[in-house]
């Protein structure tokens, strides 16, 4: 994605010309400003579109991959090595949820510039571009209101309201489904936003100016949010909704994938990748590992996407020494038999030797293995959770920039999701149609983002049973979340928000109970449901905060949300 960091600085010069005169009479006094004819709209869409997916490294760390993958259960924390065990963030830290939630709730502002500058009489008016920001608007409350619950949403945007009050999870996604239809009415039939400089092509990351694949976006994302609702207290919108989605076009072809692109030179302070994290903070401390969860589900259904999202695990020869003292000389045997069960489970092939106060054991280097770390281990096991042991994510998912090698894109909304929702409404009797035909098509789209190959695709279409919806219809529910989970990879709001609203996978959702092995944290072992409101809003907001606390239940990562499963 070359040339981000000419339309940065275009952006930022597009903004003090446009801030620092009246009007576009006044620019073309001056030699050196652009002119009206020069300015688009575009110039700014690339911006909203990067803060919300690809923020810089600061929240990228906190938000995304301090809570989002690991309340997801993608990546894991507390190997041995490690600066921390993996109960981080299931006991609430004020330093790093404030960090996700000021950068959340700021976006809206970055969202508000650019909807003044496109909407009627605005000084960039373009209906079409008004449009795309209300698509990206409904995308950034869905991720926001389904990590906090009620947040500031009518009068987010009025800059004459500085304290806005917070909506409930019901008004948001009402209005948020109605904006939705308002962007598709406005496309209509239009596959292009203009003439001219109001063409839009490459400023556009997701679908490069295609309105017809935003319009399929809109769509998909309102099915999405429909099915989430349904069946919540007054979401009586949610089955018109769904019809109204599932009669028109969805994401559902390799096409349609809306995947942002990321840049391999630009300052990890604009744009973020894992990559910035693996390599620029220095040695093993802040890595991290790929969740048991995840590994299982691919290793166990020989599922090809499992090389293409892990490594395999190092192994060579690992020592388990007991302690001197503490808790964890009588736990010792119970740690090493947790562990090596890990391995047992992988069917991977070590020699175990015992000696004294020492368990030897030596993996053999015979065949690749990929064993997933458990979720949420404490920090008394933490001296036995071996880097070795435990596979890390794919390469391709952590490279650095400037190395000339691709980095994996940001995953805003696919293919794979449009054809999962579609099997679920049917299966759930609210939509006609194949539900068989298109998990499969979910299944296959899925794993071609990922450089599967069509014989793998079909060969694990037509042998393996986790690629037919042949049970009850909770047994194929089931089966659909999953799917969805693991294509989520990577998209960890998206695929906590799936395990919330679905309760699988279970081995997620049930949360942990063995404290000897696991971090209980504020949650007393339960699944965390949303992300705490940051320090900043109390401060600034507090009656509107506290209203809404008085509505929605305690400010707890353990309050469900109006639509969670119960």
């Amino acid at each position: 994605m070359k040339g981000i960091l000419k339309i940065f600085s275009t952006t930022l010069l597009l903004i003090f010309s446009l801030s620092s005169c009246s009007d576009f009479e006044e620019i073309n006094t001056k030699p050196d400003a652009f002119t009206s004819e020069e300015v688009s709209a575009k110039y700014f869409l690339t911006g909203i579109q990067i803060e919300l997916y690809a923020p810089n490294r600061y929240p990228y760390w906190r938000a995304q991959l301090i809570h989002a993958d690991r309340f997801a259960g993608m990546f894991t924390f507390g190997f041995n090595g490690c600066w921390w065990n993996d109960g981080l963030a299931y006991s609430y830290s004020g330093g790093y949820t404030d960090a996700s939630y000021d950068w959340m709730a700021s976006y809206v502002s970055k969202l508000s510039v650019y909807q003044n500058f496109v909407k009627e009489g605005g000084d960039l008016e373009n209906e079409n571009y008004y449009a795309l920001g209300l698509i990206m608007k409904g995308l950034y409350y869905q991720m926001y209101t389904d990590t906090f619950g009620m947040v500031p949403y009518t009068e987010a945007s009025n800059p004459d309201i500085i304290t806005p009050k917070f909506d409930t999870q019901e008004e948001i996604y009402r209005g948020v489904i109605a904006d939705l239809d308002r962007a598709m009415e406005i496309i209509g039939s239009q596959t292009e936003t203009g003439t001219g400089v109001e063409l839009l092509t490459s400023n556009d990351l997701f679908f490069n100016g295609n309105l017809q694949q935003w319009k399929k976006m809109a769509n998909t994302l309102k099915l999405r949010m429909a099915l989430r609702a349904q069946g919540a207290t007054g979401a009586d919108f949610a089955e018109t909704a769904i019809s109204e989605a599932l009669s028109n076009p969805l994401l559902s072809e390799e096409d349609d994938n809306a995947l942002l692109p990321k840049d391999i030179e630009i300052s990890q302070w604009a744009n973020a990748a894992y990559g910035d994290v693996w390599h620029n903070f220095g040695g093993r401390g802040s890595k991290w590992k790929v969740g048991k969860t995840v590994v299982d589900y691919l290793r166990d259904n020989n599922d090809p996407r499992l090389p293409h999202y892990a490594e395999p695990i190092m192994g060579g020869e690992v020592t388990f020494t007991k302690p001197a003292e503490g808790s964890g000389v009588a736990l010792f045997d119970k740690y090493v038999d947790f562990i090596l069960e890990q391995l047992d489970n992988a069917g991977v092939s070590y020699t175990r030797t015992d000696s004294g106060d020492e368990v030897v054991i030596n993996v053999s280097d015979e065949e690749p293995y990929y064993v997933g770390q458990p979720t949420r281990l404490n920090g008394d096991i933490y001296p036995h959770v071996k880097y070795e042991l435990f596979s890390a994510p794919a390469e391709w998912i952590v490279n650095p920039k400037n190395s000339g090698e691709p980095i994996f894109p940001e995953v805003v909304m696919t293919a794979a999701e449009g054809n999962f929702l579609q099997a679920e409404a049917i299966v759930k009797g609210l939509g006609s149609g194949d539900a068989q035909t298109y998990y499969q098509n979910g299944i296959a789209e899925a794993m071609k983002i990922w450089n599967v190959g069509q014989d793998e695709i079909d060969n694990f279409l037509a042998t393996e049973d986790m690629s037919l919806l042949n049970g009850s219809m909770e047994e194929n529910l089931e089966k659909i979340a999953i799917q969805r989970w693991l294509a989520a990879y990577t998209d960890g709001f998206e695929a906590w928000a799936i395990v919330r609203d679905t309760g699988y996978p279970v081995e997620l959702a049930n949360g942990v109970s063995d404290y000897d092995l696991y971090s209980a944290g504020t949650l007393n072992g339960e699944y965390p449901q949303r992300m705490r409101y940051g320090n900043q809003e109390y401060n600034t907001n507090g009656a509107n905060l506290e209203a809404a606390i008085q509505i929605q239940g305690p400010d707890e990562q353990g309050t469900e949300l109006w639509w969670a499963q119960n």
